[in-house]
């Protein structure tokens, strides 16, 4: 499991101020803590920690040399900045399942060779204990052919039987559909011209 050091945050200081020093804020919450505890993290620290992580992760974060065992639950980009303004994160208890999502990563979509590979869904919802958490669900579709679909009832994350879905099993995540002959599309495209100048 990661670990990502952060430290408390006085709201006395705001937050364009803490990112103008180089800082990512965020906060902490959950069951058994009363209130939320607002933080910040080193800018560079966060980067590196994206490369592997991110929303739906389980990792430690370290509070103050406090370690806490959470959950990514929430990422928010800047768009204008295209930097990280927010991370929310929920901390974890043994008992209690948690709403998260699994990203969905397809494999070997560049050996697919007939047909055009259509993702539909990049991420599935689901409850789970936080020993049974997943922030990853691979799809190798190195096999599929046109006509090819694969629906979340199909992953490996469906059958676990400590996961429970959130996010509808008859979903279509990715599929192969036949390429368009463009050529084609041309022709009809001057015969509706033709005819209409023939009008």
């Amino acid at each position: 499991m990661d670990t990502l050091k952060a430290e408390k945050r006085s709201m006395d200081v705001k937050a364009k101020k803490l990112r103008r020093e180089g800082y990512v804020i965020g906060n902490m919450f959950g069951r058994e803590i009363e209130q939320s505890v607002p933080v910040k993290m080193n800018q560079k620290d966060v980067d590196t920690f994206l490369k592997k992580d991110n929303k739906g992760s389980q990792i430690m974060l370290e509070v103050d040399g406090k370690p806490y065992d959470v959950l990514v639950k929430e990422i928010v980009f800047n768009p204008l900045t295209k930097k990280i303004d927010n991370i929310d994160f929920q901390a974890l208890v043994s008992n209690e399942m948690v709403h998260s999502v699994a990203e969905v990563i397809l494999l070997n979509h560049d050996k697919v060779q007939q047909g055009v590979l259509q993702e539909s869904l990049t991420e599935v919802a689901f409850k789970a204990l936080p020993k049974a958490l997943v922030d990853k669900v691979k799809i190798d579709v190195g096999e599929m052919k046109v006509g090819d679909t694969i629906c979340v009832k199909d992953l490996e994350i469906a059958s676990n039987p400590d996961i429970k879905l959130i996010t509808d099993p008859e979903t279509v995540v990715v599929t192969v559909t036949a390429v368009h002959n463009e050529v084609g599309d041309e022709d009809e495209a001057e015969e509706v011209v033709e005819t209409e100048t023939a009008e």
